[in-house]
């Protein structure tokens, strides 16, 4: 899981549009600059001549840690707004380091439109919400879709208008956006980083973390709009989504979901970061788990079930007691014995393993655990479905001899991309290689990570490096889908272990008689299943395709003589597994029940009168209006149980 982050600063002074500046944030922009003061410090105490060459030949002389690009810019060439200093993207303000090859960008790249235009917008708007509305803010960021800004704004409403107006106000006052590299913090602000270090902003009053770079200032923004404000199902129900554009070209879709409208799920202070899943949202949690079950058998896995409480003695033989006790509930039972509540499967599947003696005959063993998880993630991580403390893997672990292992992994690897496929989710992979610290010797850990480059380029999808992110147990496969807004999202994983069955000891007899120590698998698929519904729901927008969809078919009596009818279709539907309502109030037009359906996202609506009773038919709608006639109501069963079984995301019968 990744950690949630937290840093704080302070101001020195205040903006014009500031009008809520909390102590909290006075506090965070005094450590900025007095960091930033520091490191401007180390870097001219380390002041040599440079070399610096263009792309047309020409070579400049500069200082190290104190020419930036922005002042060979003024020489060279107007209207730029990054620059890329040996390859890498290097923002104008940056001082270059050392003797470097450097280009610089305009807006007529994609890097000076995409890159720098919209993740300058998304700290401006962070911080307009910040310090002019008094939100919190979570996250911000770009994507290829434009910006978004999460944030918790307790007991408001924001108008569009009053946002932009402040945003526009900002901008106006060209305030410059300061940039700090820092070693790696526990952060609130960001969810996910890679690497050792990141790279914080100050824009006015607010303190932003991007991946960069950045403009110099914000009066190189000359034009934007905010397009909406709502309530999507990825963050607490006060969490929103503003989204903010240049207007130049880039384009939205907007998709949207309210999870109170649906009746999918709710939170409640009882439990804090568990999900209360109702009727229709526990139909997309069990669908789901079917859909991996299902999978399951034609993949060789068989289901385990495992206790949820555990001593701390098993944490302590497995390690994760020293690496993860921090973030385990625990409860004291008579005689002052420690328990905790299991965050993950694997101790409890390798004590099952060394149950008795194993033979190379039955190797691979792939066992499968949809057991409930708990992980005290800190309260201010806590994000609606995608960050909970309560949820659900489908988690699976597998035992198999070294000479078996790549062949698993492209296994696993096939696996996630079948899944996925059927989401209609484009993914790519990362290598995450040995992270500080970690268990084993470091030849184990170069071992591990060939055997996963090897499997990668056999299976032959986009992969990518991720230096030290990996477990520390051991190297893993990351596997990242793109939401609905372009936001990356890490489900899948597939990690590799030495170091678990060295320290329960667990081993096979192979062909030759002799022990030998097996390798471990650690893999899933849809990841926390909570979390993947929190996706699903962005990525559909609510209009869940057939074989999901917690509303399938909505039947429509036209007449009090047709309800009977009606209700022998309900029946009939339902005895072959669907999702099906009808709606039989006689006070509302046949218009106003179509519509109310559509607006519910029911995938089907069903009008059914005298003629539709007389001849065993009904009347079928999408619920994008098309009308799809008059067909016999076995027909239509035999139509839609096709559609719900192949796992079709289309809507035409």
């Amino acid at each position: 899981m990744c950690e949630c982050l937290f840093l704080f600063f302070y101001v020195v002074y205040l903006c014009p549009f500031s009008s809520q500046v909390s102590p909290a944030s006075l506090d965070r922009l005094q450590i900025f600059e007095s960091l930033r003061e520091k490191q401007n410090k180390r870097a001219k105490a380390t002041e040599a001549p440079l070399s610096i060459r263009l792309p047309d030949g020409r070579t400049v002389a500069g200082t190290a840690g104190v020419t930036t690009p922005l002042f060979v810019a003024q020489s060279v060439v107007k209207g730029a707004l990054v620059s890329t200093v040996n390859g890498e993207l290097w923002e104008l303000g940056r001082p270059m380091e050392a003797d470097c090859e450097l280009d610089l960008l305009g807006y007529d790249t994609a890097e000076g439109r995409q890159v720098t235009f919209a993740g300058s917008l998304a700290c401006v708007l962070s911080g307009v919400l910040e310090t002019g509305f008094g939100a919190e803010v979570c996250r911000e960021g770009a994507s290829e879709f434009g910006l978004y800004c999460d944030h918790v704004l307790s007991n408001r409403s924001l108008c569009l208008s009053a946002v932009e107006e402040k945003c526009k106000e900002a901008a106006a006052l060209k305030l410059p956006l300061s940039r700090l590299e820092s070693s790696r913090l526990r952060l609130q602000l960001v969810e996910r980083m890679k690497g050792s270090s990141i790279t914080v902003y100050r824009c006015g009053d607010s303190i932003s973390i991007s991946d960069g770079p950045l403009l110099p200032h914000t009066g190189l923004l000359k034009a934007f709009k905010l397009l909406q404000v709502c309530l999507p199902v990825l963050c607490h129900s006060l969490f929103m989504f503003m989204f903010c554009f240049p207007l130049y070209s880039l384009t939205f879709q907007r998709l949207r979901v309210f999870p109170q409208d649906q009746e999918l799920f709710f939170f409640n202070d009882v439990s804090p970061g568990s999900c209360f899943f109702l009727p229709k949202g526990a139909h997309i949690y069990n669908t789901l788990t079917d859909f991996i079950k299902g999978e399951y058998r034609r993949r060789g896995f068989t289901e385990v079930v495992t206790p949820t409480l555990y001593s701390t003695a098993l944490w302590e033989r497995s390690g994760h007691w020293e690496h993860y006790s921090e973030n385990m509930f625990t409860v004291t039972s008579e005689g002052s014995q420690t328990y905790a509540l299991k965050p993950m499967n694997c101790p409890a599947h390798c004590l099952m393993f060394e149950q008795r003696v194993r033979s190379w005959k039955e190797l691979p063993i792939r066992w499968a655990d949809f057991g409930a998880l708990h992980r005290n993630e800190l309260s201010g991580a806590l994000g609606g479905l995608t960050r909970v403390r309560r949820f659900c893997q489908d988690d699976a672990h597998i035992f198999c001899t070294p000479e078996q292992l790549e062949t698993e992994i492209v296994s696993c690897l096939d696996f996630v991309r079948h899944v996925y496929q059927v989401f209609g989710f484009s993914f790519h992979c990362l290598l995450s290689t040995r992270p500080t610290p970690c268990l084993g010797a470091p030849e184990q850990w170069d071992n591990a990570e060939q055997q996963l480059e090897r499997s990668l380029q056999q299976f032959g999808e986009r992969w990518e490096l991720n230096p030290g992110d990996g477990a520390f147990y051991g190297p893993k496969i990351d596997i990242q889908i793109k939401d609905a807004i372009g936001r990356q999202h890490q489900c899948a994983t597939i990690q590799l272990d030495f170091q678990l069955p060295i320290r329960f000891d667990l081993q096979y007899v192979g062909p030759d008689g002799q022990l030998h120590r097996p390798v471990m698998i650690h893999r899933a698929v849809l990841g926390s299943l909570e979390r993947m519904i929190a996706i699903l729901a962005e990525n559909f927008g609510g209009k869940w395709p057939l074989w999901l969809s917690p509303a399938q078919v909505m039947v429509i009596p036209v007449g009090g003589d047709s309800e009977p009818y009606g209700k022998q279709v309900v029946q009939q539907f339902r005895h072959a597994g669907f999702m099906v309502d009808m709606n039989s109030d006689q006070s509302a037009t046949l218009n106003k029940k179509i519509r109310s359906a559509q607006l519910s996202q029911y995938n089907y609506i069903f009008v059914v009168g005298e003629k539709e009773s007389k001849s065993g038919t009904v009347n079928v709608r999408s619920r994008g209006g098309k009308q799809l006639g008059q067909r016999p109501s076995e027909e239509v069963l035999t139509s839609l149980t096709q559609l719900r079984d192949t796992r079709s995301n289309l809507e035409e019968l």
